[in-house]
């Protein structure tokens, strides 16, 4: 079989006929080839070449703009392929050692076990310079003080890294889910203005039947 739009020989399962393909896409055809007929085979290729030009054309008409996630969604529309992402794939293997140091200090920072072992070990710094007789860190433990602004210069700046770099992986969750449910949602309005034009043929076609159902009764009565 032949496609109506491109001349090339396909086998059957890679044609649609025109008739059974949704109006508005239909509609767009039509107007580039007003001399195809309703019973035409298209390509499927053609059809998701025309689905994807109407998509582009939807979501400019309702945005004013398309940016490059609504290219790529309309994109992955026409070719069929999946959009979503697991971004926890590899993403070990993306880090650097800095990126992972500072992850796994910034997780130790704000857990009970570095409260429970930082309460230990001032509590023991303190009872050691109270009972030596010659103390290396003598009341009011000045050194203690230097050593946990230390501390605090040096952990603040880990959480920050490890927080913007937290930023950074949930901006690209809300992306790949921005694409998700944008595809989502363009897929579930093509079906339901499919499903809507098969009701309508399906409605011609129980009508034209019922046409000629009532003919041939009322032949047979004369």
């Amino acid at each position: 079989m032949i496609c109506a739009l491109t001349g090339k020989r396909m086998s059957r399962s890679q044609l649609i006929p025109l008739d059974l393909v949704s109006r508005q896409i239909a509609d767009r055809i039509r107007a580039d080839h007003p001399e195809l007929g309703s019973d035409v085979l298209v390509s499927r290729a053609e059809i998701d070449r025309y689905r994807a030009a109407y998509v582009e054309e939807l979501l400019l008409t309702e945005r004013g703009e398309l940016s490059a996630l609504d290219r790529q969604v309309a994109q992955s529309l026409a070719k069929g392929e999946l959009i979503s992402e697991n971004l926890d794939i590899g993403e070990p293997s993306r880090r650097s050692f800095g990126e992972r140091a500072s992850d796994l200090l910034a997780a130790f920072g704000g857990s009970w076990s570095f409260l429970i072992v930082f309460g230990v070990c001032m509590s023991a710094w303190i009872a050691v310079n109270l009972r030596a007789t010659n103390s290396f860190d003598p009341y009011p433990f000045i050194l203690l003080n230097l050593v946990l602004s230390c501390i605090a210069a040096i952990q603040a700046p880990i959480i920050m890294m490890s927080q913007r770099r937290q930023e950074t992986r949930d901006r690209e969750r809300a992306l790949n889910d921005y694409r998700v449910n944008l595809k989502a949602e363009l897929e579930i309005r093509h079906l339901h203005d499919k499903i809507d034009h098969l009701i309508s043929k399906q409605w011609q076609r129980l009508a034209e039947i019922q046409a000629l159902q009532i003919e041939i009764m009322q032949g047979r009565e004369r």
